[in-house]
């Protein structure tokens, strides 16, 4: 008892016929463990930290009678083995971690009186690995008198049994048992599905297993862009089948399907298109499977573009904006690669962080359709890698299903030198920071020269005001130098290394050579 052994003894004497070791640090039975002591007739090795039992570690033990391995952590057990043990007759496997229990398990314990294999992890057994057991053959057995047959013990209780189509055998089973099986528990519960959890075996009725079948209230669908769109399918199934949905060959993400049981063998699943736009046109398939085969059906969406609206370029029509909800966004981080986007939900989008999900549109500038992203409730940002270089590109963050508003998207442009632009990514990095605290994106983008001087650096933030300062004419003549004209190498707005902003070049002095032209990767 409490030995710090980790192994079985090879000197125990060849008469022993009681062996008992618990409490101790075993944690394998290899074969031949007791080759010695053929005279063994009971073999206790509780508590201990079993995991592993070779097939052969019962062999020349042939007049062994009880073995118990309680409270070890056998997962599976080599029913086999006991083709060595023909006189075993009790077998204790409580509080161990068995799963499964083969066909096969019992046919090798003709003379069992007393099996537990109560507090284990079985849930779901075939009657056949009981119809198979020698005991319970020769009780329906009509030749000989009932009484010669001695009694046996069953304790299967504490077990989280799953009770649906493939426990209805076994559960018939334990129903019509009866002498010479005695159950130590007859009240068996089950622990699963959950409209079944706590039910005694003797409460429920199972059904026959069966193959799953699709069907969809409506197999094409016509909406119009911007609503929010549920698409459903039923599935009938025993057992409960797993659910999924693919659109163009591809498996939609979970966090937009939820799938959930309507009656003991139909579950209904449904996928969420936030703001449905033409992109999300096409065959949506949801198919269903259990062990015993697949289904499917396909539900064919279009998506029609209602009234025109005044939405930003590459965002369809959605629905009326809701009061109060803007979204707030900013470049948090960027890299020569990319931009890491960073946006906060205000007034109503705010009161309820965790329902409120978000739609990402990135594309390029000029592009007429965008990569529509949805963004789970819970997350605010969102990197935007792998970009092609010396393009121009637009990101637009929007609350649900609704189009974004000004400040909600941002207009930036990547590089065209990489290793250049590695070298200097650090100095860019202060440079776009710096202007974006003191230019509002409604009035016009602007942007420093990556070449700038680190003193222009420091005039940059009270050079950029006074063009904000010269008056309606001023402000709308500066639109055309944005980053709508960023392709073209326009250079108006920059810095001066003296402090001044540059003229711009249609007021270039007669005769004065125009600057170099400079490639938009100079630009950020």
């Amino acid at each position: 008892m409490s030995a710090l052994l980790r192994q079985i003894p090879a000197n125990i004497p060849q008469d022993i016929r009681k062996i008992r070791i618990e409490n101790s640090h075993l944690t394998e039975l290899p074969r031949g463990s007791f080759e010695n002591v053929s005279a063994l007739e009971y073999l206790w090795l509780n508590f201990n930290n079993i995991t592993v039992m070779h097939i052969k570690s019962l062999e020349y033990l042939p007049a062994l009678k009880e073995l118990r391995l309680q409270g070890n952590k056998l997962s599976s057990v080599p029913w086999t083995a006991f083709q060595d043990t023909p006189t075993l007759k009790i077998l204790d496997l409580k509080h161990n971690r068995l799963d499964v229990l083969p066909e096969h398990a019992l046919r090798y314990l003709p003379n069992l009186t007393y099996l537990d294999l109560s507090s284990n992890q079985l849930t779901i057994i075939s009657r056949d690995v009981f119809y198979n057991w020698p005991v319970y053959q020769r009780s329906q057995s009509t030749e000989g008198p009932l009484e010669a047959i001695s009694n046996a013990v069953l304790a299967l209780h504490d077990n989280p049994w799953i009770c649906d189509c493939r426990l209805r055998g076994f559960v018939q089973f334990i129903k019509s048992v009866g002498p010479p099986i005695i159950l130590m528990n007859s009240y068996l519960t089950c622990s699963g599905p959950k409209f079944r959890t706590g039910k005694f075996f003797h409460e429920v009725e199972l059904n026959s297993c069966t193959k799953p079948l699709t069907s969809a209230l409506e197999t094409n669908l016509t909406v119009p862009a911007g609503l929010n769109i549920t698409l459903t399918c039923f599935v009938q199934a025993s057992p409960s089948p797993a659910v999924w949905w693919t659109y163009a060959l591809k498996l939609l993400r979970a966090f937009n399907v939820s799938t959930e049981p309507i009656s003991e063998d139909t579950v209904r699943s449904e996928l969420l298109i936030p703001a449905a736009r033409p992109a999300d046109a096409g065959n949506y398939t949801c198919t269903a499977a259990n062990f015993l085969g697949n289904a499917s059906v396909a539900i064919n969406l279009r998506v029609v573009a209602p009234w025109a609206s005044t939405t930003p370029r590459g965002w369809a029509p959605a629905a009326p904006a809701e009061p109060g909800a803007h979204v707030e966004v900013r470049i948090a981080k960027q890299t020569v690669y990319g931009i890491t986007l960073e946006w906060f939900a205000a007034a109503a989008a705010a009161a309820e962080p965790g329902e409120t999900w978000y739609t990402l549109l990135v594309g390029r500038y000029d592009a007429a359709q965008k990569d529509t992203i949805y963004i789970g409730p819970g997350v605010n940002t969102y990197s935007v890698t792998d970009l092609l270089p010396a393009t121009k590109y637009e990101v637009c963050v929007a609350v649900r299903n609704q189009a974004p508003r000004k400040g909600q998207c941002v207009v930036f442009v990547t590089g065209s030198d990489v290793s250049q632009m590695e070298q200097r990514e650090k100095l860019i990095h202060i440079v776009v920071i710096v202007c974006a605290m003191v230019l509002a994106v409604p009035a016009g983008m602007y942007a420093c020269t990556a070449e700038a001087l680190p003193g222009c650096l420091a005039r940059c933030p009270s050079a950029c005001p006074r063009r904000r300062r010269g008056g309606p004419a001023q402000a709308a003549g500066s639109k055309e130098s944005t980053l709508d004209s960023l392709p073209a190498g326009s250079e108006d707005g920059l810095c001066r290394p003296d402090g001044g902003a540059r003229r711009p070049a249609d007021r270039a002095e007669p005769g004065k050579a125009r600057p170099p032209h400079r490639n938009s990767a100079d630009l950020y």
